[in-house]
């Protein structure tokens, strides 16, 4: 009779025991419930001077920066000197180190005013730095924004400065920044047999869905800087970056790419520079128009003109084009439909592609699929393969979580 007591005691403690802690949990109010949670902003490689400070003590330093190179604000030249760093050369990429030259434009060697250092063009006699002009430095710092897509040139200018620092066994930092197009992967995967050039120089698709410091570890892990050859590679990566983070550039990374939307545009509209069409360079909306002098393109016109500092000689300059407006065009990722569409009206399609066309799409079989009329879907089924075995290799060499 007294254990059963005692059983019944505990039990009724039980009960009152978890009666009392659901009743301590408190529950949530529908504006508790609903508050977003704020994402913590991003913290560049370069700001992270902390992490990397210590590296460069005591080196002979050589940058590879642009426009874009900045630690809150302020130049990481101007940064990295105000630290007692001591940087002894400066390298120049395409559009030069203050950004403000035109697309393709010949850069040359000159001196940096502010600072008495010299600056040697990577986009003038020679895109690849050579051994003396590299000579007696200890380090390269690589640090310049870019917007994810092949024929962008920043990263063609990283591998040979990689190629360079691995023969002349000298390091290379790159101080990672955030792909605005790094939420996905797509097109066809460059034929570097037949198609390799600066506007494409590693087999990767259009969009490669990598920041510059994830390119770095696939250069150097999948041997593209030649037999025997690996560069020492210290990347700086960010803090409160992912691959679903959409990211808008608070600085324009080149003349003709000057907002968000050109952007987003560009993987895909790009391939127009391929054709007789004018992109909207000349105008204060490139990379956001497409048109031809012809009316048969579409009612929307604009005509290019001579604009210092970005197009002096624009494509089809003072003609007037007749075409599409993309300002306002909701852009899911890369598409052919703009190209497709434009070769349809065409009523003299012989004269549609230059030879340009097959070193932006990457190989010699889309232009005779279009010129087929194949659609879309068929055209993408060509390059399926390559692309799924490029994203699985892409996954080794990832530092951020992945948009999948």
């Amino acid at each position: 009779m007294f254990s059963k007591f005692i059983v019944l005691l505990f039990s009724s403690l039980l009960v009152l025991v978890s009666f009392c802690q659901c009743s301590s949990q408190q529950t949530p109010t529908v504006s508790q419930a609903q508050e977003p949670v704020k994402a913590m902003p991003i913290v560049m490689g370069a700001a992270q001077i902390n992490s990397y400070l210590h590296i460069l003590e005591g080196k002979k330093i050589g940058l590879v920066v642009n426009n874009t190179s900045l630690v809150q604000g302020t130049h990481l030249l101007d940064t990295l000197l105000l630290s007692g760093v001591d940087v002894v050369k400066i390298f120049a990429p395409e559009h030069g180190f203050r950004g403000n030259a035109e697309n393709g434009a010949h850069i040359k060697d000159e001196t940096d005013p502010a600072t008495g250092i010299s600056i040697i063009s990577l986009h003038g006699k020679n895109k690849k730095p050579t051994a003396e002009q590299i000579k007696g430095l200890d380090i390269l710092i690589f640090d310049m924004q870019d917007v994810g897509v092949r024929f962008y040139t920043y990263y063609c200018t990283m591998f040979y400065v990689m190629q360079a620092a691995a023969e002349s066994h000298i390091a290379v930092m790159v101080l990672d920044r955030p792909n605005p197009n790094g939420h996905y992967v797509d097109g066809p995967v460059l034929d570097t047999i037949s198609c390799r050039s600066f506007v494409g120089l590693l087999p990767i698709p259009i969009v490669h869905g990598l920041t510059l410091g994830e390119m770095a570890q696939m250069i150097n892990g999948e041997g593209w800087l030649g037999k025997n050859k690996t560069c020492t590679l210290k990347v700086i990566p960010m803090l409160n970056y992912t691959h679903t983070t959409r990211y808008s550039l608070p600085i324009v990374p080149s003349p003709n790419l000057p907002n968000d939307q050109s952007i987003q545009l560009y993987p895909s509209v790009c391939l127009f520079e391929g054709t007789k069409f004018s992109l909207g360079r000349g105008t204060p909306f490139p990379f956001q128009v497409v048109g031809y002098p012809d009316t048969t393109f579409g009612k929307f016109t604009f005509t290019p003109v001579s604009i210092p500092g970005k197009s002096e000689t624009p494509p089809l300059m003072n003609k007037k084009c007749y075409g599409i407006d993309l300002r306002n065009e909701a852009v899911n990722g890369f598409t052919m439909k703009y190209l497709l569409d434009m070769y349809q009206k065409d009523p003299n399609k012989s004269t549609f592609f230059i030879s340009f066309f097959e070193k932006l799409i990457g190989n010699q079989k889309v232009r005779g699929m279009i010129e087929r009329g194949d659609s879309e879907a068929t055209i993408r089924a060509s390059w399926a393969t390559e692309l799924s075995t490029y994203k699985t290799m892409r996954k080794k060499y990832l530092l951020y979580t992945d948009f999948e």
